[in-house]
């Protein structure tokens, strides 16, 4: 499985002119689905950077919106008019066109071989993560945290051992829960970056625009 971060606060890949903007967007290629998890803020954005990152819009097949926030849904309307035909996995009921059909989550479920959403989380601002079968373990892939990383991390360990997790991590400060994990890419709005780099420096990754992890 191929993950590429599409849109994020900081730009990884520099020389290409990708463009670096509040939001997160993660684009993630399956043997048979390619899904596209969150839209940043701006769909302009988002797109700008899928043309430089060669990724055609018309590929993707499925969109999964982690929660409401303008900073992940934003891109979707813009989205919405370039691909053909899509399932959009949301909290929410709105559909932004007629070519996408809508799946309101509630609760856990699969949406592709080895991709998993780990239904409606309560908290501060409902969220669903995904949760992603690698070759070594299971991942999570996170908008924001707004549940807690622990409650998503509880919720993701139904469907196996979990060994990473990707994406933003809001305010989360209780770093020892990261300890028996052995990949960390925090993302978007993770406050605690340069703590979490500094007490697991051989787990750490960096994030931002044209970040590709295999799993």
């Amino acid at each position: 499985m191929r993950l590429t971060i599409v849109y994020d606060n900081e730009v990884y890949r520099e020389g290409v002119n990708l463009e670096a903007s509040w939001g997160f967007s993660c684009l993630i290629e399956t043997k048979k689905d390619v899904i596209l998890f969150d839209t940043g803020a701006d769909g302009e954005t988002l797109l700008h950077n899928m043309s430089l990152l060669n990724i055609d819009p018309k590929k993707i097949n499925m969109v999964v919106i982690s929660h409401e926030h303008w900073d992940h849904n934003g891109g979707l309307k813009t989205l919405a008019h370039s691909v053909d035909k899509a399932t959009l996995y949301r909290l929410s009921k709105k559909r932004p066109r007629g070519n996408m059909e809508v799946l309101t989550v509630e609760t856990p479920q699969k949406i592709s071989e080895g991709v998993y959403t780990t239904g409606k989380l309560t908290g501060f601002v409902n969220e669903q993560s995904l949760v992603l079968k690698g070759e070594k373990g299971w991942y999570i892939l996170a908008g924001c945290s707004h549940p807690g990383v622990k409650k998503i991390m509880d919720a993701a360990t139904q469907y196996g051992r979990v060994v990473g997790i990707i994406g933003g991590l809001h305010g989360f400060s209780k770093l020892d829960i990261l300890e028996d994990l052995d990949f960390l890419c925090p993302c978007h709005c993770t406050r605690y970056k340069k703590e979490i780099r500094n007490r697991y420096p051989e787990k750490y990754s960096e994030c931002g625009v044209g970040k590709v992890i295999e799993i």
